[in-house]
């Protein structure tokens, strides 16, 4: 059997040590046999990404080639930039992914089937938005897709008939890349652009209502383009997006209630990351690692804690404030902690879920009586 390394599963000083000339693997979609890969590629070892779980022809929703051209290609521009010589797009269709520096695999996938969405009036459409980038020494890749994606799942199992999502998105934003490697970037062009052609996709199929969330701060701007953009363009549809979550009406007073860090222990593989990590993903902890970094250069209006305050709003090299990718006090989590953070998530979107429906609900009325008086 092929040695397969999952990537997302690495921390940041594990990607910096591996072989630049090991293939990465992206597959569009999932069930793609491992043996089939390395056969293809003629390896005996390979790292698997994340999947791109949605827009190419057959998931639950797909974007113009052109699109996906443009998002694989930024989804691989990080490893590029990192140094890594063979980048290699596996997919089962026929789509023209054709880039400089990007080979392509057409094979055949064991699960051909794509699970569906219910895009209509009914059920707010969950956009979640993940990314794979570096969180610290301790904590793995995927921390920000792992914690959205559970938070998403909850609100969707807590209440099936008002929400429904699309497959948590593994890649977005992050203009510090180039500090700490394994870091990926699509770009934020390409990231708004994506996401407003699924939203227009989504609603060409019905749906009215939509809530794009992220677990990672570095989308957070970019998906308040996104949403403005969908607005203006789809003036009958109501999309929402919001802050990081575990941050507003119902969750950040439960967060302060039992953090045990102060100001500057919540920011990036910190307090409460890792907390939610030890209770959703324990094995892809590395506690013996962790460093604590709190001192980062604060002043009255700009300062990092999860629930950022002051007035200021800037993006300064991550190494002025870190030297190991961490911002905040990892040593201070817990499982406990991140499982009551975590209940506390799911209930604060539930939450947002019923204020979309409530809203579009009462501005759908408001455009008929006005229609009616016309």
């Amino acid at each position: 059997m092929p040695e397969i390394i999952r990537f997302e599963e690495l921390t940041w000083p594990e990607v910096a040590a591996l072989p630049r000339d090991l293939p990465l693997v992206l597959p569009l979609g999932e069930g793609y046999a491992p043996a089939a890969i390395a056969a293809a590629l003629g390896a005996e070892a390979f790292a698997l990404l994340p999947a791109l779980p949605y827009g190419w022809a057959g998931s639950a929703v797909s974007v113009e080639p052109d699109l996906l051209r443009r998002v694989v290609a930024g989804i691989f521009s990080g490893p590029a930039e990192d140094g890594f010589s063979r980048l290699i797009a596996v997919h089962s269709g026929t789509e023209a992914l054709a880039a400089p520096g990007i080979e392509h695999l057409r094979l055949d996938r064991a699960a051909r089937a794509e699970a569906g969405i219910d895009a209509s009036p009914q059920r707010v459409i969950l956009i979640p938005c993940g990314h794979t980038e570096q969180h610290g020494y301790h904590l793995p890749l995927n921390t920000d897709t792992v914690i959205i994606d559970a938070i998403a799942r909850g609100v969707v199992a807590a209440i099936p008939e008002e929400a429904a999502m699309l497959p948590t998105l593994p890649y977005g934003v992050s203009t510090h890349r180039a500090s700490f490697a394994g870091t990926f970037n699509m770009g934020g062009r390409v990231f708004e652009d994506f996401l407003l052609a699924v939203v227009a996709a989504l609603v060409e199929r019905g749906a009215d209502r939509l809530y794009l969330i992220s677990g990672h701060g570095g989308n957070v701007s970019f998906l308040v383009n996104v949403v403005k953009y969908a607005g203006e363009r789809h003036p009958g549809i109501f999309a929402a997006t919001a802050w990081l979550h575990t941050s507003g009406y119902l969750a950040a007073p439960i967060l302060v209630r039992y953090r045990r860090s102060g100001r500057g222990g919540m920011g990036h593989a910190c307090e409460l990351e890792t907390s939610y990590m030890l209770h959703l993903r324990p094995e892809l902890c590395r506690m013996d690692r962790v460093v604590d970094e709190t001192d980062f250069i604060s002043t009255p209006n700009y300062y990092m804690d999860w629930i950022e305050g002051g007035d200021l709003i800037a993006n300064p090299p991550w190494t002025d404030d870190t030297r190991t990718g961490s911002y905040g006090a990892g040593s201070l989590a817990t499982a406990e902690n991140g499982a009551r953070w975590l209940e506390a998530a799911i209930a604060e979107k539930i939450g947002h879920v019923r204020e979309i429906h409530e809203q579009q609900t009462r501005r759908l009325a408001r455009r008929a009586q006005q229609q009616l008086h016309r």
